[in-house]
């Protein structure tokens, strides 16, 4: 296929702004210790640095793949730009933690317009037989973002304080928004969809807030009550989307789609698995191992180098191979780092801690791009939104729960102690439970990932 200039625009816009979301959260990730003895937060509150953002994200995520198809996705692809770069500007000159995390969450709801409408760009601009390939490298640049942002939020930390990495992402934000606004060009016809019934949304919103909430509060009383409320909230909400003839979120479309069913079952698993391993890693080298930011970030650089290395071969190879069997050797390779990962100590060598975050990355990279691929390749074009929305909302899901998990061993470990405040040893502790339990989680996702079925072309 001869690549026209809209294509060659569209998939570098789609890149760097992959490339931008993903650098921030990896950078954050790096800064938390200096972030917490900025202002003084504890462990639990600091985890709402990274919650906060996701939480915005997977609240809005499902409404907005229903809108994109109806409204247009350039048009909220252009929105969420502009409200991710305001916002990254809020989050440099906050004057407390407490209105950082909000600022942050601010933040959630612009990653989500762009992250729920990036993917279907592209799959509506290149033909089935380049999905594999363009999403492949949609994915590289997700990755390129993860690897660089540590790397760099060390340094800029160490260099010149946590808040660059927020001025910094205010850059890149406003170089996106000049190629979208420049070369993105606007939508065509839009769709005639039913009007969205909105109201389940009344029951999906307060319960995810309840859920993430919940579960940074146990063992408290209170903790229980909004855990407990936040999944009869969405017990009722799946329900009620099933009996609606215009629901925010196709549960059809995992009923009688196995292999879209599955395929988004595989990515929730593999992201609550895997999302808290550079969360977990960047306070145990520099609290345990005594490593500067920059110096951390240097070394967790592994894994996501991998992942932007192999995702655009991964992606190829699906289109000429059945994706399950690359995505489950993917799984596979990432459930069998995780439980390595629990048995790191105190002395661990980096050289091994190292191979373990490049044979991790290697799974991710062979696991993200094909089942990304299946994902979109099992609905129909005027579906692709819904699809792209409920894959993006699998991922922000998995990286919640991810987080809920490292929350609830923080609550209960650490007793409202900081990081800094706390023992080497109850933090070792805290550790190895939450790789035990997402090496766990991972186990259940290969199942997921190998009887999808097969995609037919």
């Amino acid at each position: 296929m001869n690549y026209t200039k809209e294509h060659i625009s569209i998939l570098a816009i789609a890149a760097l702004t992959s490339f931008m979301g993903t650098f921030l959260i990896s950078s954050v990730n790096i800064a938390l210790p200096s972030i917490e003895k900025d202002f003084g937060l504890d462990a639990v509150s600091l985890s709402w640095m990274v919650t906060a953002f996701l939480l915005a994200s997977a609240i809005l995520l499902l409404p907005v793949g229903r809108l994109a198809d109806s409204k247009g996705i350039r048009k909220l692809f252009k929105v969420g730009l502009v409200i991710f770069t305001t916002t990254s500007l809020l989050c440099a000159i906050a004057p407390s933690g407490y209105l950082l995390i909000f600022f942050r969450f601010l933040q959630g709801i612009g990653a989500a317009l762009t992250t729920t409408t990036g993917p279907a760009i592209l799959v509506s601009v290149f033909p089935g037989q380049q999905r594999g390939r363009v999403l492949g490298i949609s994915v590289s640049a997700v990755y390129l973002g993860l690897a660089t942002g540590p790397l760099f939020g060390g340094f800029l930390t160490q260099s010149f304080g946590w808040r660059s990495i927020f001025y910094m992402s205010a850059i890149l934000g406003l170089a996106a928004n000049f190629v979208a606004f420049t070369f993105l060009g606007k939508d065509g016809a839009k769709m005639t969809i039913k009007k969205i019934n909105l109201k389940g949304l009344f029951l999906y919103m307060p319960g995810l807030f309840f859920l993430v909430f919940g579960s940074s509060s146990i063992p408290e009383v209170k903790g229980w009550i909004f855990l407990f409320s936040g999944i009869i909230l969405m017990i009722l909400f799946w329900l009620h989307e099933q009996r609606s003839d215009s629901p925010v979120f196709n549960t059809r479309l995992f009923s009688q789609n196995r292999l879209f069913a599955f395929s988004n079952l595989a990515a929730l698993i593999n992201y609550s698995a895997t999302f808290a391993i550079v969360f977990f890693l960047s306070l145990y080298l520099q609290k345990i191992q005594l490593f500067s930011p920059r110096e951390a970030g240097g070394i967790l650089i592994a894994q996501p180098l991998m992942m932007a290395i192999f995702s655009p071969l991964a992606g190829r190879l699906s289109d000429r191979f059945q994706p399950r069997y690359l995505a489950t050797i993917g799984m596979s390779f990432c459930t069998l780092g995780l439980g390595m990962f629990a048995f790191l100590r105190p002395d661990t060598s980096i050289a091994i801690i190292i191979s373990i975050l490049v044979f991790v990355g290697l799974g991710f990279a062979l696991f993200s791009s094909p089942n990304m691929s299946t994902i979109m390749g099992s609905v129909n074009r005027e579906q692709y939104g819904i699809a792209s929305g409920s894959a993006a909302t699998m991922r922000v899901l998995g990286q919640i729960i991810s987080m809920t998990i490292a929350t609830i061993f923080f609550a209960v470990l650490f007793q409202g102690e900081s990081v800094q405040a706390i023992s080497n040893e109850v933090f070792m502790k805290a550790q190895l439970w939450g790789f035990l339990t997402f090496a766990a989680i991972g186990t259940t996702g290969i199942y997921f990932s190998f009887n999808r079925g097969k995609v037919v072309r």
